[in-house]
């Protein structure tokens, strides 16, 4: 059910912080990862997987969310152009939510890699073993990942600009402090 409103719900707010930090570490640890060497690889890769699963989980949660109780409108006197990049920047964003683990979860499956969440417990493959194809997987992984780290300067520039330039409540939709009004 969809209500008008000036500010994402308290569950939006939660899973958009949460995800934004869990995120931005999954950044961190793969540039690490692809740096680094043995022994300290197998501690980033050990976390990176179950993180990245967990990131799936909650983005496929945050959609559903989104889908029912949608957003904020976006200021009356907002541009066509920057409306339509807001809309089209925060599609990416979900895409990427959703398409970053999946790949990585078939590029290990591919490589007969296995995903380990905690101890015993391991994801099932969703691709078959086939080496050419985990290479092609890990290529766009890493371009995803670029990707990925440019919407969210974007969007982090984008929220900064309502913020601090526009004024217009944008931000604080999602920070959710005061209302829309000034």
């Amino acid at each position: 059910m969809r209500t008008k409103r000036d500010c994402f719900s308290g569950p939006q707010r939660v899973l958009h912080w949460l995800m934004a930090i869990m995120v931005l570490a999954m950044l961190f640890i793969g540039v690490s990862m692809v740096s680094t060497l043995k022994p300290r690889f197998l501690i980033l890769i050990s976390i990176h997987k179950p993180l990245g699963i967990a990131i799936l989980a909650l983005a496929v949660l945050r959609l559903g969310v989104r889908l029912r109780l949608g957003a904020p409108a976006l200021p009356s006197d907002l541009p066509r152009t920057q409306a339509l990049a807001a809309k089209l920047s925060h599609f990416v964003l979900y895409a990427l939510l959703l398409a970053m683990p999946l790949v990585g979860w078939g590029m290990l499956s591919a490589g007969g890699y296995p995903v380990v969440l905690y101890g015993s417990l391991h994801l099932p493959a969703i691709l078959p073993h086939d080496d050419q194809l985990h290479a092609t997987l890990l290529t766009t992984h890493m371009v995803l990942a670029y990707m990925f780290f440019a919407t969210i300067l974007l969007h982090v520039a984008a929220a900064l600009f309502h913020a601090l330039i526009r004024r217009d409540g944008v931000f604080r939709a999602m920070a959710g402090i005061g209302s829309r009004d000034q």
